[in-house]
């Protein structure tokens, strides 16, 4: 499961690092994203690499009402093309979740322990994701996503029994792209390839009202 995760870079930032062709919404950095808030999300949109800000938690086009985003924050990778509200997004609305980083919490005999697990090097993480499009009975149009999920690399297999799907930047290519066919998608949704840094850090993520760089400071021995 990924329940918490993080982008503390600023928009030129990542306007920069992902070649990003269009981007009109504002944005503010976040050490605390948590299900139903906004963040932004890739799509390629005409050949464009467009970013939109979306909710976390997708809300399938056909539902009557919200209900479901807390429910669908993530989407199993094994699963994908079983469900009902995931496999009619495969064929042209998979997304690219921008993050820098994400917590999991591992189980121990003194309760859960966050960690935050993020790129050696800080760059950022891209996610595969699905969106979609849901129109109320009143108010806007909402787009939503839910970020896929697939089993942990050996590095984090103790730490949680899930972890997202993170794309190599040739991988963002393909599952971005209008031509792959349903077999190389499957194919992309595996663990990521390279290590990943990771740390124990405080409760004091727990509570998504907490959004400052005390979100990701690594927790002293002892503490």
């Amino acid at each position: 499961m990924c329940g918490r995760k993080t982008l503390t870079k600023g928009k030129l930032e990542i306007l920069e690092e992902l070649a990003i062709d269009e981007w009109e919404e504002d944005f503010d950095p976040s050490f605390n994203i948590a299900p139903t808030q906004k963040s932004p999300i890739l799509r390629n949109i005409q050949n464009k690499r467009v970013v939109n800000m979306m909710n976390w938690g997708l809300i399938p086009s056909w539902s009557k009402d919200s209900k479901f985003a807390a429910k669908m924050i993530n989407a199993r990778s094994e699963t994908l093309f079983e469900k009902p509200s995931f496999k009619r997004l495969i064929p042209r609305q998979r997304c690219i979740v921008i993050s820098d980083g994400y917590f999991e919490w591992q189980k121990t005999s003194n309760g859960k322990v966050p960690h935050y697990i993020h790129n050696k090097d800080h760059s950022l993480m891209q996610m595969a994701g699905l969106w979609d499009l849901w129109k109320p009975p009143e108010g806007p149009p909402l787009l939503s996503y839910t970020v896929i999920t697939t089993i942990p690399t050996d590095q984090l297999s103790h730490i949680h029994h899930r972890m997202p799907v993170i794309l190599t930047e040739m991988n963002v290519q393909n599952w971005l792209g209008n031509t792959i066919q349903s077999t190389e998608i499957a194919e992309l949704l595996k663990p990521y390839p390279y290590d990943l840094d990771f740390y124990p850090v405080s409760t004091f993520v727990n509570y998504a009202a907490n959004n400052s760089p005390d979100c990701i400071r690594e927790l002293e021995h002892g503490n």
